[in-house]
């Protein structure tokens, strides 16, 4: 029984919880720190406390002084996470967030599709802004790294607000929508009873995907349209002025609103 519970909780993390599990590697597979029956009411419960999974970090060993990655792999120095919030006051360790953003220090010769040669759309210096869990951490010169795929790219981003993100590929950026305060009834809604919308409006689109023959093919949707996309995609964001983005594929954009 306790195999079984196990196996259907790691299950349910891989089907939630992460977008990718490339690059992570769990540290003996998982970790339970205790698993132990509990009774409320006179019913037993299990607890799953200390399920850890941790991404793997390659170090380099300081005798290799260069590092370029093959094919359409790109290198990225990661952004250092933030000490501190808008306001000045210092985070603690277990508040800061894994930064999702770096440099383009390094990148490889492209791929062939078809008869094409593609080479990678991406320039040393660019600032970028990548998929949560994709890639593999490499410590490297002193810093912290990425060698990840162009495709787990989400954008290129210049200034520090998500708006001005410009998407790679078939990415979509779309502006949430406000969370409905009122049902249709006019009653107001708690904040544990507000559901996430899966609506909002597109604010920047990539230039598409690549077919089989290396050709870009447009996408279906454009900057000022209203869509509604699957609830569980992309990577979410938050703009400088409050306001909640995602940044998700264009085929998980279901329909267009009007």
């Amino acid at each position: 029984m306790a195999t079984t519970q196990l196996t259907s909780a790691a299950s349910s993390i891989s089907a939630k919880g992460f977008t990718s599990f490339e690059g992570l590697r769990a540290s003996n597979a998982v970790k339970v720190s205790s698993f132990s029956p509990l009774k409320l009411n006179g019913k037993a419960r299990r607890s799953f406390r200390g399920l850890v999974v941790k991404a793997a970090t390659t170090t380099v060993a300081p005798k290799y002084t260069s590092l370029k990655p093959l094919g359409d792999r790109v290198l990225v120095k990661i952004k250092a996470a933030e000490e501190k919030t808008s306001g000045g006051i210092l985070l603690p360790t277990t508040a800061l967030s894994k930064p999702q953003g770096g440099e383009v220090v390094a990148v490889g010769e492209g791929r062939t599709i078809g008869k094409n040669k593609v080479e990678i759309s991406l320039k040393t210096g660019t600032q970028v802004v990548y998929s949560k869990y994709a890639g593999t951490e490499v410590e490297f010169d002193g810093s912290n790294h990425l060698i990840l795929k162009e495709d787990d790219i989400v954008g290129t981003l210049d200034t520090d607000d998500i708006k001005d993100l410009k998407p790679l590929n078939d990415r979509v950026l779309i502006k949430v929508a406000e969370v409905e305060e009122k049902t249709a009834g006019g009653l107001f809604l708690t904040d544990a009873s507000k559901e996430k919308p899966s609506i909002g409006t597109v604010v920047a689109v990539g230039p598409g995907r690549l077919d089989d023959d290396g050709d870009r093919k447009s996408l279906s949707v454009a900057p000022g349209n209203t869509v509604m996309y699957s609830k569980y995609a992309g990577n979410d964001f938050k703009g400088s002025d409050g306001s909640d983005y995602i940044a998700l594929r264009a085929s998980d954009v279901m329909a267009i609103l009007s």
